[in-house]
């Protein structure tokens, strides 16, 4: 293994490690995000709500780009 693959694997070790227990993963916070969105664009507080969806956007950055995009849409920004 080489140098650069190794300080890859441990730095995919090191993300699992440290997860927070409450993300909810890919597949429930996608089915949601369209009413996170929502209740973020109203201004309310999706993180009280769905602590799990917010656990995982904090930690996957491809969800967090789609919600982030789905905001901008929302919000006509």
């Amino acid at each position: 293994m080489t140098e650069p693959d190794r300080l890859s694997a441990r730095a995919s070790l090191e993300r699992f490690l440290t997860t927070d227990p409450r993300d909810v993963g890919c597949d429930e916070a996608l089915r949601v995000l369209h009413v996170y969105v929502e209740l973020k664009a109203a201004g309310g507080d999706p993180e009280r709500h769905w602590p799990g969806v917010s656990a995982h956007l904090l930690a996957c950055g491809p969800c967090d780009d789609d919600y982030r995009g789905l905001l901008a849409a929302v919000l006509g920004t």
